[in-house]
């Protein structure tokens, strides 16, 4: 079931503003950079609330499913966090000057952020936390680092999938089997992933 929480104006107009930012960035860099701009607006207050949401939507999971996907969670959010701002203070973003691959995909996925950032599936006993449309701007932001900088799937490689699917690289190219199967969920990131259709179950041994 999707709850939706009704934003206020101010937080109607941050993800509006952050959305259009990133929507104006013509290249790598000049996305990177807006990324690391916006991450910048996070607190460590607000860094715990991410991790107490990752952590709480997690132990949720049945093992040992569990265990085995906790990191590539990690990995999706802070790891991609932790490169973003390495990238930006080393100035490696510099050399990143090439235009933003698949430009309609990459204005589908601004587009979406916003209404991406006002619904979601809520549950006051999962979630015992203040979680606002800001925290869930920064899955979007980190998202986008990945997919749309690094030109890499939004869900780690090697990540694990109920079923015993995942995602995998295959000379320099990426595959999910269930990349195509989140299109009714007009807010999933696997919309605008550069993994390619998978055709055949990817074995996870």
């Amino acid at each position: 079931m999707t709850i939706a929480r009704t934003p206020s104006p101010e937080e109607q107009e941050y993800v509006r503003s952050v959305a259009r930012s990133l929507a104006a960035a013509r290249t790598k860099n000049e996305l990177a950079d807006c990324i690391a701009r916006t991450a910048g607006d996070y607190t460590l207050a607000d860094l715990q609330v991410l991790g107490g949401k990752l952590y709480t939507e997690v132990e949720a999971l049945p093992e040992p499913y569990r265990a085995r996907v906790r990191p590539y969670f990690t990995e999706q959010i802070f790891g991609a966090h932790h490169r973003l701002l390495l990238l930006h203070r080393s100035g490696g973003m510099e050399g990143r000057a090439s235009p933003i691959r698949d430009r309609e995909t990459f204005n589908k996925f601004c587009a979406m952020i916003p209404e991406g950032c006002f619904s979601w599936d809520e549950h006051a006993d999962r979630t015992p936390f203040a979680y606002s449309p800001k925290h869930r701007l920064f899955y979007y932001l980190m998202a986008a680092f990945t997919m749309f900088v690094l030109d890499k799937p939004g869900h780690p490689v090697g990540m694990p999938f109920p079923g015993g699917f995942a995602v995998e690289e295959r000379s320099g190219e990426y595959y999910c089997l269930i990349r195509d199967r989140e299109k009714e969920v007009f807010f999933s990131i696997c919309n605008f992933c550069p993994a390619k259709q998978a055709d055949e179950k990817i074995s996870l041994t």
